[in-house]
């Protein structure tokens, strides 16, 4: 019995590359351009909502739209502006603007306090600020003949009012070349604290309510780049604090 081969056409095709095909490189290519693309797009999305906020902003205060203010921020304000309507105090608030302004009378009393003396507020008391130059003599912690007119008042107002004091010393970023006070924290120390030591002489003050810091140059008004500016900066601070919080 005959037998059929069958033969087949040999295949004359290059055998397959290896690795993807050139078609996916190509696409992958064009999937991360986009993912580039969009996330572009994000980034300005989100920058044109700042900016929208911004302007938001802008236009708010131009039209004088109302805005919430913290509880303490009218104790700065003039007494006429006092009047408006949107601010609402307690009776702790109304304590505090009655200290300013018994302090601020008192200092408008005498023509050197006026000018060497401010005063304001915060949330916790009521500070008066003092020039060292009125109290102390330069680079020393010497009261000067006339310190005794800030620092009776400052008696009267702790007699006159349950309230705890902090003295508070700050100088300039110029470094003292006394023996005696080798820093300006040695030296800020010791002039809040001989200022707290009159107080307490001589207004019978106790001294639980008393208490003297010195921050030497760590607080600045202004920046220390000029002799005014430095002049600022160097003063006794009077902190009549409440007597309710528990730090003070």
């Amino acid at each position: 019995m005959a037998k059929i081969v069958i033969l087949k056409p040999k295949n004359n095709d290059p055998p397959p590359e290896e690795g993807l095909p050139p078609w996916m490189a190509t696409f992958a290519d064009m999937v991360t351009l986009l993912l580039c693309f969009f996330v572009l797009l994000l980034s300005f999305a989100s920058n044109d909502a700042e900016k929208f906020k911004e302007l938001l902003g802008s236009i708010k205060d131009a039209f004088g739209v109302k805005i919430e203010r913290p509880e303490a921020d009218h104790l700065a304000l003039a007494p006429s502006d006092l009047q408006r309507k949107e601010i609402k105090m307690d009776s702790n608030d109304k304590r505090l603007l009655g200290l300013v302004l018994r302090i601020k009378a008192l200092l408008d009393d005498d023509e050197s306090t006026r000018k060497s003396s401010g005063v304001n507020a915060d949330q916790d008391g009521v500070v008066m600020s003092t020039d060292s130059a009125s109290l102390f003599k330069p680079g020393t912690a010497k009261l000067k003949p006339g310190a005794n007119k800030v620092l009776n008042k400052v008696i009267s107002i702790l007699k006159e009012n349950n309230y705890n004091l902090v003295v508070r010393g700050h100088t300039d970023n110029i470094e003292t070349s006394s023996k005696k006070f080798p820093t300006n924290w040695e030296l800020s120390a010791a002039r809040a604290a001989r200022a707290l030591r009159y107080i307490a002489e001589h207004g019978g003050i106790s001294t639980k309510r008393l208490k003297a810091v010195g921050y030497a140059d760590t607080q600045p008004l202004v920046k220390n780049d000029t002799p005014a500016n430095r002049a600022k900066n160097r003063r006794i601070e009077f902190f009549y604090h409440k007597p309710a919080r528990d730090s003070w």
